[in-house]
């Protein structure tokens, strides 16, 4: 679903964060969407994918906040551009990144930036009265709605500027929870890579972790193999330092994306043949394991060739 919506407010609300909020031009109201939802923002050549941080409920406007990061590729330097009155066209809202309703407690774990998903699900938490805690690590002067998230969780948030205080409050926490907490992460890659390997090695089964990954560590080249087009019949080689997307769309193959990143889901296609290499954030574990779907835009082959319904 694209929307064309418009700058209501855009302001700094901390060193290198800008929160954008954005409403419909008639002041209508949006499509609502549950706690760890995202939008896909096209930034000039780009699509980018941002974390909502507003209620998913009966929503008149959407908030999203962006670190600004000049080393980056250019979606961030837009979106700081944005002003009051600017028009900005999305996709979505689209969720990956929800809070599984079962579960006994909700360990949220924020590193930097990544605190944005976490802000919507602790609101949504405190709103129905769900048992949540969080972990949030920042640099100094950039922690983005720490006045909130303290006035919202009070004692059930420990937050740091530390590396090694972090490290100690994580190893405390993920041998502290009661069976059947959930634990969410999202911040920089690194961070993230580091709580889901001590988690698992504390003994947290896979389908207890869940990760939001908007900026996907670059995949390595991987081995080439062909997509054979089960409805065309057709052959298209992949070369190892290319893409499936890409190699489709300069076959001439038509394949709906947006934010080729591995994060939006738009150009997921069945399998009917073959084992893919999953490189997205998009699918869960048990569709990882079941091997019947592909994100062309990072995802590869094990095998020589991968048949897909296209």
């Amino acid at each position: 679903m694209t929307l064309e919506l418009v700058v209501r407010r855009s302001t700094e609300i901390a060193e290198g964060t800008r929160e954008l909020a954005l409403v419909r031009s008639d002041g209508g109201p949006l499509p609502g969407h549950p706690p760890g939802s995202h939008l896909v923002v096209d930034c000039g050549q780009r699509r980018n994918a941002y974390s909502l941080t507003s209620s998913g409920i009966r929503p008149y406007e959407y908030t999203v906040a962006v670190l600004r990061r000049p080393d980056g590729r250019g979606g961030s330097e837009h979106m700081h551009g944005f002003r009051a009155g600017g028009r900005v066209t999305v996709t979505g809202p689209r969720s990956a990144f929800a809070p599984v309703a079962t579960a006994r407690r909700h360990l949220l774990v924020a590193g930097g930036i990544g605190v944005t998903p976490m802000l919507s699900h602790a609101r949504d938490a405190v709103r129905w009265g769900r048992d949540v805690r969080m972990l949030y690590v920042h640099r100094t002067g950039a922690g983005a709605y720490v006045d909130e998230l303290t006035e919202l969780l009070g004692g059930r948030l420990q937050r740091t500027v530390r590396g090694g205080e972090f490290g100690s409050m994580l190893g405390e926490a993920l041998v502290s929870q009661p069976i059947g907490t959930h634990l969410y992460v999202c911040g920089p890659g690194p961070l993230m890579d580091r709580v889901t390997e001590e988690a698992r090695a504390a003994g947290w089964p896979a389908q207890r972790l869940h990760l939001e990954r908007f900026t996907p560590a670059d995949p390595a080249p991987g081995r080439p193999f062909t997509a054979r087009l089960r409805r065309s019949g057709r052959n298209v080689p992949v070369a190892s330092d290319t893409s499936l997307l890409d190699a489709l769309e300069r076959a001439g193959v038509p394949v709906p994306n947006m934010c080729r990143q591995g994060v939006c889901g738009e150009c997921r296609v069945p399998v009917l043949a073959g084992r893919p290499l999953h490189r997205d954030e998009y699918l869960s574990e048990d569709e990882r394991a079941a091997g019947d779907s592909v994100m062309c835009c990072v995802s590869r082959s094990e095998t020589e060739h991968l048949e897909v319904d296209l």
